[in-house]
């Protein structure tokens, strides 16, 4: 099961390497992963490890999911593992100052995952979304209905000027978009693909929606207020499971992880650089659909081809962090040519207060 622009391994880690859990923070600047142990938060470009806590003592550490809020001092942490730091049915607001939770939310299912914006505490269950504000004694303001969830997929908008929630409708293949300033009004549904979505990405500044089917070989982007598709991008013509997909800043770009060890990169604003067939073979109504989507303009493989999460880093270059503890940054031309330009194991990254 995928987790949207996350790993989450505390069901099956073939590497025995204590990872349950990697995901980047709103604008991939860090990432955290969760370990048998504890926690640990790394600067993703360049790798430093900037936190590190670790209850190996204390008899029970496991952390199969954590959500940070940017670079500030609140994480969300879930509980897993062989030894389960907390419980699977609650929610800790860890406050990484003071070094103890702030903030408990216990529920009477186990939680998928965890949203969080300066505002709003959101908590994704198997059938249902429920989000509160993030006070010190959460008050709930709504609970929406999704159809089964069991990924937790959700995407919050972290922007202060727009706070859209995108989440699976209870109508398979379709997604809801939720203001959750103006809940009053009816939620904007997307039928984005016809099988089950298995991603769901806000770009940033919440105004781009990029989503992925089981099948897993089309991305689509559609534009929030309007609802409308923009681009069709194909990831490849065979299925294949999506690990995460990602903006970068300015969403003029969009990378792609799968479970066939690639990440591809995408342009996605005007003049692409996408390749495409000739415009008279894409419209030609005998061909197959995927000669009229764009595929695209550059591809990474990553070696052993382990499962990764993928993010934009600086200055034209992709951040992998993968399953097996390694990580990788990759540059790439105007032309799509990539290489590799770093390789770490980040579980081996310097010890606590490296690089602070």
């Amino acid at each position: 099961d995928s987790l949207l622009q996350e790993m989450d391994l505390s069901a099956k880690n073939p590497y025995a390497n204590g990872l349950l859990f990697a995901g980047f923070n709103q604008d991939q600047s860090c990432f955290c992963v969760g370990t048998e142990t504890g926690f640990r938060i790394y600067n993703s470009d360049p790798l430093r490890e900037k936190e590190r806590q670790d209850w190996a003592d204390s008899g029970g550490g496991g952390i199969r999911y954590s959500e940070m809020l940017f670079r500030c001092n609140y994480l969300a942490l879930i509980g897993g593992g062989k030894n389960p730091r907390y419980p699977s049915n609650k929610v800790c607001i860890w406050d990484d100052l003071k070094k103890k939770i702030a903030i408990e939310l216990e529920f009477s299912s186990d939680v998928k995952s965890v949203r969080l914006r300066r505002d709003r505490i959101v908590v994704v269950l198997e059938t249902m979304i429920k989000v509160f504000t993030f006070t010190s004694s959460p008050t709930q303001l709504h609970i929406f209905d999704t159809s089964p969830n069991p990924s937790g997929l959700c995407s919050l908008s972290p922007s202060s000027t727009n706070s859209l929630l995108a989440l699976p409708g209870p109508k398979t293949g379709h997604i809801q978009l939720v203001d959750l300033a103006t809940t009053d009004a009816p939620p904007l549904d997307i039928a984005a693909h016809d099988s089950t979505v298995a991603s769901i990405t806000l770009n940033i500044q919440g105004t781009r929606l990029a989503t992925a089917s089981t099948k897993g070989t089309l991305i689509r982007v559609f534009e929030t207020v309007s609802g409308n598709i923009l681009t069709e991008l194909r990831r490849g013509s065979q299925p294949a499971t999506i690990y995460c997909i990602n903006f970068n800043s300015d969403s003029s770009m969009l990378c792609v992880a799968s479970d066939h060890g690639t990440i591809h990169i995408f342009s996605i604003s005007e003049g692409t650089k996408n390749k495409q067939l000739q415009p008279s073979l894409s419209s030609a109504s005998f061909l197959p659909k995927y000669f009229s989507s764009e595929w695209s303009f550059s591809k990474v493989d990553i070696p052993g081809g382990t499962r990764c999460i993928c993010a934009f880093g600086q200055d034209n270059s992709i951040v992998a962090v993968c399953a097996d503890g390694s990580y990788y940054r990759f540059v790439y031309d105007p032309k799509g040519v990539c290489s590799k330009d770093a390789y770490a194991m980040f579980l081996d990254v310097g010890g606590h207060n490296a690089g602070q």
